[in-house]
């Protein structure tokens, strides 16, 4: 199943996050879906950004920190979306313990002025918090992680995104089911995908060692992850939203998305290693030197409920993703419309529902 174009076209969305990676994923899909999309984030970090190289969205666009409370509640309340999907985050592990208190101000304090915001909207149908795969309390097991295990983080991200659950429930439990309107959380991460140049992941630190002719270092070359391409996880969350707006008190609080269960595990090594062979280069990576911050073996996620209450399949294993998203960065340096090779993919992607 794939998100309806009957469902989203004309309806007022707001997106978080609008100007990240995976914002600028979602923002062009919900367009090409007909939606009406204002955006609020803050500016790009990085050179170049998916959101310039696209053109900067057809969006309403508003640059801001989700700590302006008058700014985002102004935002909220001009707009009046039916639904709002918060993207928006400090994302990156390793400048979270550079920067623990920014990371908990922007992703527990900037949930809660964002609901205290939407809390009281008259024609608001749904509201979907991303959070990540990183939110469980992970002993190493290896087990995968199912909606209902204990929540927790090591490391400052993980921990404020788990924070991020509990201000999720409370908020659900408080304000929004009472008048029967659908709040919940998404749990993924992980995700790979064309137009990614942040700072500290591996696919794009990859890439740039590519096109410098470096060899990738890796730190955790035999950790395991659960790999996933970006269209994957936002086909899930707007199939969430579609359901969380028809039935909200019989929809999950919570769902996974990542790879079947049944799809290969692959280490950093491998993606490293089969990304640069779809990448045309040679696939040499060396142990990265000196000490690192703390980083979990292994993670892994069961998303079995959300395939069996949404209708969502994964489609792409983790070697195809890498393949779909060297493709793309390869068709980005050759001088292709970066919209249009896009767009190409997220037609692709629907495409395989038909198949």
């Amino acid at each position: 199943m794939m998100p309806s174009p009957a469902f989203w076209a004309g309806r007022r969305v707001l997106l978080t996050g609008h100007t990240g990676f995976k914002g600028s994923w979602t923002a062009l899909w919900l367009e090409d879906l007909g939606a009406d999309v204002a955006g609020y984030a803050l500016a790009p970090d990085q050179t170049p950004s998916l959101f310039e190289v696209l053109g900067g969205g057809k969006e309403q666009s508003t640059l801001a920190d989700l700590a302006d409370e008058a700014a985002l509640r102004a935002c909220v309340q001009e707009f009046r979306p039916e639904v709002i999907l918060h993207l928006a985050a400090q994302p990156l592990v390793r400048r979270s313990y550079r920067e623990p208190s920014a990371t908990f101000a922007t992703n527990v304090q900037g949930t809660v002025n964002l609901l205290d915001a939407a809390r009281e909207l008259e024609e608001l149908s749904a509201v979907l918090v991303v959070t990540t795969d990183k939110v469980y309390a992970n002993t190493g097991t290896g087990r995968r992680f199912v909606e209902n295990d204990r929540l927790g983080g090591h490391d400052p991200y993980s921990a404020s995104k788990a924070c991020c659950e509990l201000v999720t429930a409370c908020y659900r439990s408080t304000y929004f089911a009472p008048r029967g309107i659908g709040l919940a959380t998404a749990r993924a991460g992980n995700v790979v995908g064309g137009g990614d140049w942040s700072e500290d992941r591996l696919v794009p630190d990859i890439w740039r060692a590519i096109r410098a002719g470096e060899v990738p270092e890796l730190r955790y070359p035999r950790a395991t992850r659960p790999w996933q391409h970006v269209l994957e996880s936002i086909a899930g969350y707007l199939l969430y939203v579609e359901a969380l707006t028809a039935r909200p008190g019989e929809s999950p609080t919570a769902l996974n998305f990542g790879p079947s269960p049944d799809m290969p595990e692959i280490t950093v090594a491998e993606v490293a290693e089969t990304f640069a062979d779809a990448a045309g280069a040679a696939s040499a990576w060396a142990q990265a030197d000196g000490d690192h911050p703390h980083e979990m073996a292994t993670l892994a996620l069961d998303p079995s409920l959300a395939i069996d209450t949404l209708g969502w399949t994964p489609r792409l294993d983790p070697a195809t993703a890498l393949q779909w998203t060297a493709e793309w960065y390869r068709s980005f340096e050759g001088g292709a419309d970066p919209r249009e090779l896009t767009l190409g993919q997220i037609a692709r992607y629907q495409q395989l529902a038909a198949a």
